[in-house]
């Protein structure tokens, strides 16, 4: 069954999705107003491949088993889908594309951390920060520290994930108009992989000063992107890239491309080109 506010398209009869209204205006798509959109008064007998653009769900695994046993097969299993959303799976992969990250099972103290990595840290949840906030992600020392594993242990976002400590690398900035506790913006830039191919790409901090690429950095930007998508190898990947300010480009993180805001990415291009690359495939 499909659970409230959900519902399921098939999208220029190319592409199964399954759908849902978060509230959020970098995430939510109106897909029936841009496409050709029909909703199935009968499933199909076999299963079908199914996109979930449903927000973020905090119980994948059971979801997934809920909708396979329906006929729907989420694009990634949850193997996949933990392969792309936490940084120690998707880490050793990358481990020379992205600065150096320890994980712990437990919080560490501020000892094991200064021995193991060094301050200042980039500290973080195995799958994401909490609302970008300075104060719980740009750690300077054990004081520091020790104060944000207490806040970590309170965030409904934080207090469940593994704690994870990165090497802080001085990433190339774009202003400083964001809040007291807001993050710096750095030249930050979100694209999207679908079956290993490139279907959108914009800036990652979409609000403020506009910044773009450069053909010579759109170049070395996207190739860094795309060996990540190969070796992370899956249907639909997000990848974030940032440039140091050394010139030097580096993965940030990776993600399920079901769950990612689109930020300063078309959606429409975005599902314009995945739909022509279905096309192909499917004939």
């Amino acid at each position: 069954m499909l659970r409230a506010g959900e519902d399921l398209l098939k999208v220029e009869d190319r592409l199964w999705l399954l759908t849902a209204q978060t509230g959020t205006g970098i995430y939510d798509f109106a897909f029936d107003r841009f496409f050709a959109c029909r909703r199935p008064y009968v499933l199909p007998e076999a299963p079908i491949d199914v996109v979930a653009r449903a927000g973020a769900w905090p119980d994948y695994v059971e979801r997934y088993r809920e909708l396979e046993a329906q006929g729907l097969r989420l694009i990634h299993s949850p193997e996949q889908h933990q392969r792309a959303t936490e940084l120690p799976h998707w880490y050793p992969l990358l481990e020379d594309l992205t600065p150096r990250s320890v994980w712990f099972d437990a919080p560490p103290d501020a000892d094991t951390v200064e021995r193991r990595v060094g301050w200042p840290v980039f500290l973080k949840g195995a799958r994401q920060t909490s609302r970008h906030r300075k104060s719980l992600s740009i750690i300077e020392g054990p004081d520091a520290f020790r104060q944000a594993m207490e806040a970590y242990a309170q965030d409904p976002i934080l207090h469940w994930q593994q704690v994870v400590c990165r090497e802080l690398r001085p990433l190339r900035r774009v202003d400083d108009t964001q809040g007291a506790d807001a993050l710096p913006r750095s030249f930050e830039f979100r694209t999207f992989w679908w079956r290993q191919q490139l279907v959108g790409w914009g800036p990652y901090w979409w609000q403020g000063t506009p910044y773009t690429l450069t053909p010579r950095e759109e170049h070395d930007a996207l190739a860094l992107a795309g060996e990540a998508a190969r070796r992370v190898a899956l249907p639909f990947l997000v990848v974030d890239v940032a440039q140091e300010q050394s010139g030097r480009w580096i993965v940030i993180e990776c993600n399920d491309g079901q769950e990612s805001g689109y930020v300063g990415v078309s959606p429409f291009a975005l599902w314009q080109r995945v739909l022509d690359l279905e096309q192909e495939r499917t004939g």
